[in-house]
């Protein structure tokens, strides 16, 4: 029986009697609304931890103000359902006034990899998934913590956190998961009518010509981002290309030269959802 737990003084007493009884513990920080990627890493935590938390928690720090916030889907007992089908043995759920009380006042800062990609974008956004993660990490004291790489600048930010702050979790990154016709799986899928569904396939299959481009030998960056932006322009509902950048796997800089173990990440709006993928070489 997966437990909600909403106070964090709660998890926290739970976590220290774990921990006495030497428990090892794995932690899936989600926003909810989950969906089989969440699934696939509840599924990693499962199988290599001996309790497994997953949080469920909008953090409104990371949204920028014309953002989508409020619209964000949320249903704790559908949540709740797929982490018991999946042996989760707690749900952390705190509210806002609970992680932020009144008089708040420190947030967490990675520089450098938070300023290209998304972070160019979205001003504010990693400030906010940083603080937010390091008091998630200080409440569940997780052994291993798990992270989709979908969202690959935020799995490279939080590694470089846990490794410069020298906080004591492993990191741990989960494979993408896609439909079967290509889309990565997200929350925001939800917002897509059924002709917007079609033209946001235009991401993957942009990201699987440019592997392919690259297999065939192509090493231009601006040639594989300029044969992307046509195919995904190609699309009818396509509203606006945010960005292609092919970056280094590790410092998240813009290559001169594709190599192998790059990865190429995008952000498209299709109608008004702003989805991202990736794929590294």
């Amino acid at each position: 029986m997966t437990k909600v737990i909403h106070s964090i003084d709660e998890m926290k007493k739970i976590i220290k009697e774990l921990k006495k009884d030497n428990k090892k513990i794995g932690f899936v920080p989600t926003m909810g609304y989950l969906h089989e990627g969440h699934e696939s890493l509840i599924k990693c935590s499962t199988s290599e931890n001996d309790i497994t938390v997953v949080s469920i928690f909008v953090n409104p720090i990371q949204f920028g103000k014309s953002e989508d916030l409020d619209r964000y889907p949320r249903d704790l007992e559908r949540d709740r359902q797929i982490c018991e089908k999946n042996g989760v043995d707690y749900i952390f759920n705190p509210s806002y006034e609970e992680m932020y009380p009144e008089g708040y006042k420190t947030y967490v800062e990675v520089e450098e990899i938070t300023k290209n990609l998304c972070g160019a974008f979205r001003e504010g956004h990693f400030r906010g998934v940083t603080t937010v993660v390091t008091k998630l990490f200080n409440i569940i004291n997780p052994d291993n913590a798990y992270f989709g790489k979908k969202d690959f600048q935020q799995l490279k930010v939080i590694q470089q956190m846990v490794k410069d702050l020298n906080m004591d979790v492993n990191v741990i990154g989960c494979p993408l998961i896609r439909e079967k016709d290509g889309l990565a799986l997200s929350s925001r899928n939800k917002y897509l009518s059924k002709e917007e569904r079609e033209s946001a396939l235009s991401l993957s299959k942009s990201l699987f010509l440019a592997k392919q481009l690259f297999e065939s030998g192509e090493t231009d960056p601006q040639t594989i981002k300029k044969k992307m932006e046509e195919l995904i322009l190609s699309y009818p509902l396509v509203r606006e290309i945010q960005y292609i950048e092919i970056v280094d796997s590790e410092t998240l800089k813009p290559k001169e030269k594709v190599e192998k173990g790059d990865t190429i990440a995008l952000a498209v709006y299709v109608g008004n959802t702003r989805l991202i993928d990736n794929i590294q070489l």
